[in-house]
């Protein structure tokens, strides 16, 4: 795979990890990804790397040595990069990465869904979601957010027991077992296109739904009860350059850990076994290839 034509503004990173997303990567694998620009096999896949800038242009930003997270690059000929991360080299606007600091390692994969997490929380301003459903790497990354931000810590819904285990600053239940019908503001990190229905009844008069799953099939829901209680809803989307900045200060500052998100590690040379590990294993939270012995 060749790169292309190199602009003046693009650096050089020689990636050290990725992270594979269970979201919009396994909706691409299984072939269920709606149509977005830049798809379309061959592709390069991936908006979760951590790399060390090899070659720097005098005044970009960046120096050659600077360990920097890069949220994607579409700089291959003849291949469409969806995101395009996911490679042993990439070439890339520096001011489209963001510079970490070397002792955060391969947690830095994590910044993508780190930042897409405080961008839920966030966003308009909204109250802080007292309910998160799914415990995910996603919706593990909100709770944390949310406890980090000093809000009072949520509850935290999921149906896979095994995702339940552990010892969390926050609640983790199942969701039959929750009795609360006045949650004022709920986030739902599941994707479930479903949803809806099940989370309305728990919602508070006036109460806001944010969804921040990426959802491959319509969501509806029945309309009564949403009416009754006047419910409002929100839609999160990609993560804006504050949010990672934001992330990176909570983590500086020993607030947010990233420990104990990343449970599975292969070498990128068995990145066919690692997807299939990743989509597949419910222990699996996080799957980052390692690059460095790639030549």
């Amino acid at each position: 795979m060749t790169l292309s034509e190199r602009q003046p503004s693009d650096i050089v990173v020689d990636i050290l990890w990725s992270g594979i997303s269970t979201g919009t990567e396994k909706l691409l694998y299984e072939g269920r990804m709606p149509s977005f620009p830049g798809m379309g096999y061959p592709l390069v896949p991936g908006y979760e790397a951590v790399g060390i800038v090899s070659d720097a242009p005098e005044g970009a930003g960046r120096k050659v040595g600077d360990m920097v997270f890069v949220p994607g690059a579409r700089c291959y000929e003849g291949v469409n990069g969806l995101f395009g991360a996911s490679a042993s080299q990439v070439q890339v606007c520096s001011s489209r990465t963001y510079r970490v600091p070397d002792a955060l390692g391969e947690q830095g994969v994590l910044l993508a869904l780190a930042a897409t997490a405080h961008h839920a929380i966030a966003i308009g301003g909204a109250r802080a979601p007292e309910l998160v459903i799914g415990h995910g790497v996603l919706g593990r990354l909100i709770a944390r957010i949310i406890v980090a931000l000093g809000h009072p810590a949520p509850v935290v819904w999921e149906a896979n027991p095994q995702r339940r285990a552990g010892d969390h600053p926050y609640q983790v239940i199942a969701p039959d077992s929750d009795g609360n019908a006045g949650y004022r503001a709920i986030l739902d990190a599941s994707g479930d296109h479903e949803i809806l229905d099940k989370v309305i009844p728990h919602l508070a008069q006036n109460g806001i739904i944010t969804l921040a799953g990426f959802y491959h099939l319509p969501l509806s829901f029945v309309f009564p009860p949403a009416f009754m209680r006047e419910a409002q809803f929100r839609i999160a989307a990609q993560f804006k350059p504050e949010n990672v900045v934001e992330v990176l200060r909570l983590i500086d500052s020993g607030t947010l850990s990233l420990d104990g998100l990343i449970t599975h590690r292969m070498a990128a040379a068995d990145a066919p076994r690692a997807y299939e590990i990743a989509f597949g294993d419910p222990d699996c939270l996080k799957m980052v290839l390692n690059w460095r012995s790639v030549s």
